[in-house]
């Protein structure tokens, strides 16, 4: 038997071994689907930005004043608050799943999986915080319902958090997979495109808390 017959029938009883990196070089497969995926999500999230800024350039309250948000809103969304916080937590998850990256592509596996873990946590922990925020809000009296303002803004966070939802969700399964011992420096695609997601959810993140509480 040949030494190609060998390696084949290696692969043939060995999943992961199948699922190794390209040694020729270019994009794997997971990669560049999650790539498209993400694009796709762009153009998603460019038509919800254009929507809130055309509602924002026309809106006029009852009283014919343009201002935005509406006053009685004005003082309820302090940037200044947990949101801040929570903010804060999915930038650091970011740091930490870039650190999971690095550790994996040097066999560090160890590594790998508390920052894996701790990205994990972070996700979970930002989603429990907004969900804990939007209590605040109702309470404060701006919902969903609270007209144009209350919808668009419950729209495009309500949105992410549902990306965000997804992505821990995908965090999960990475970490998982990992405990399990599918992911080396020669196999690990599937870590290189959750974090290709995670890191785009994070940046879609940064634009909206930067829009709807700062400009």
């Amino acid at each position: 038997m040949t030494a190609d017959s060998h390696a084949l029938a290696a692969t043939e009883h060995n999943p992961v071994a199948g699922l190794a990196h390209d040694v020729r070089g270019g994009l794997s497969n997971p990669i560049l689907g999650m790539l498209l995926f993400i694009t796709s999500e762009v153009m998603f999230f460019a038509g919800l930005f254009a929507a809130y800024f055309s509602t924002r350039a026309n809106y006029v309250d009852v009283n014919g004043v343009k201002q935005w948000p509406p006053q009685e809103f004005a003082t309820i969304l302090n940037p200044f608050s947990l949101i801040l916080v929570a903010t804060i937590i999915l930038i650091l998850s970011s740091v930490t799943l870039q650190m999971a990256i690095w550790a994996i592509r040097r066999d560090d596996r160890r590594g790998f999986l508390r920052n894996m873990a701790i990205t994990f946590i972070l996700g979970v922990t930002f989603l429990v915080m907004q969900g804990y925020d939007y209590i605040l809000l109702f309470e404060e009296g701006l919902t969903m319902g609270s007209g144009q303002f209350g919808t668009t803004y419950f729209t495009l966070t309500g949105f992410h958090g549902a990306h965000v939802f997804g992505g821990v969700i995908m965090l999960g399964v990475v970490l998982y997979r990992g405990m399990s011992g599918q992911f080396s420096s020669r196999h690990h695609d599937a870590v290189e495109a959750a974090s290709l997601y995670w890191h785009f959810v994070d940046v879609v993140w940064i634009l909206l808390f930067s829009i709807l509480y700062f400009l």
